[in-house]
């Protein structure tokens, strides 16, 4: 089925393999990660992910096989969404997310395709999410997190630059800010002062502003420990090229830091 563009929602693809069968989804944003998600996807399968939330797949229009039907309806993946339209990680978590709300989940929880992730911990997002946090942000670098093989100037980008910036414009504390690997409350993107399905969101706008909104506007956000473990050997698997990616990132968290992504009576 196809969803023609709409406000703030680009064009999409929808290949539902299954009805809902959960109150919460998994929304793994990818783009050609080849043996990387069919790896992660094993691993949800080996912990029984699928028997805490609905796993969909969140495709930028992938060219090289790692969607195939076959392999995902094996995998347990409840529905594959492919994006028709312009705009990267942002757009695809925007068609992601509008779905999700559509199809009435009551939260969202976002991870990277590329297998880095301890998927095995969404049950605790899903836990905290339940307690009544609207925003659950995972993190590597809190008691009991693991960071295995991350960069040494990852580390430095992350803890002694964006998470500092990011605390400061959300007035409260948070460690690990890069990490897609979070959850939100169905009623956090529904308020009318968050609004994130915009087109202002094109790539890693949205993970910065949802990192920072819950808590501005009062509602209850916390980190939970997870693992995010890099590869022994080889590229390192990642979309931020060194010196244009995060010139551009640094860009965002500064356009973040001014409100420019607030809805536009706020600003």
């Amino acid at each position: 089925m196809i969803y023609e563009k709409q406000a703030g929602v680009p064009r999409f693809e929808c290949n539902e393999y299954h009805e809902k069968t959960k109150d919460y989804v998994i929304l793994i944003p990818i783009i050609n990660e080849g043996d990387r998600i069919i790896k992660e996807l094993k691993r949800a399968f080996k912990y029984g992910v699928a028997n805490y939330a609905d796993i969909v797949i969140c495709d930028g229009g992938s060219t090289d096989g790692c969607t195939a039907e076959s392999k995902l309806k094996k995998l347990k993946v409840n529905a594959l969404l492919i994006k028709r339209d312009i705009g990267k990680q942002g757009a695809q978590l925007r068609m992601g997310i509008w779905w999700a709300l559509r199809r009435g989940y009551q939260g969202v929880i976002t991870i990277d395709g590329n297998n880095k992730d301890s998927i095995e911990d969404v049950p605790r997002f899903i836990d905290k999410l339940k307690m009544g946090y609207d925003y659950v942000q995972g993190s590597r670098f809190i008691e009991g997190g693991r960071a295995i093989r991350t960069p040494f100037i990852r580390t430095v980008s992350v803890r002694f630059i964006h998470a500092p910036i990011i605390s400061l414009t959300a007035h409260h504390k948070f460690t690990d800010t890069t990490n897609a690997y979070r959850a939100y409350s169905a009623e956090y993107l529904q308020d009318n002062r968050v609004q994130p399905l915009r087109d202002i969101f094109m790539t890693y706008e949205l993970l910065a502003y949802l990192s920072v909104r819950a808590t501005q506007i009062g509602r209850k956000a916390c980190e939970i420990p997870v693992t995010r473990s890099y590869p022994k050997s080889g590229k390192v698997p990642t979309k931020i090229s060194f010196l244009i990616g995060n010139s551009r990132l640094m860009k965002i968290l500064l356009c973040n830091a001014a409100g420019m992504y607030a809805p536009k009576e706020e600003n």
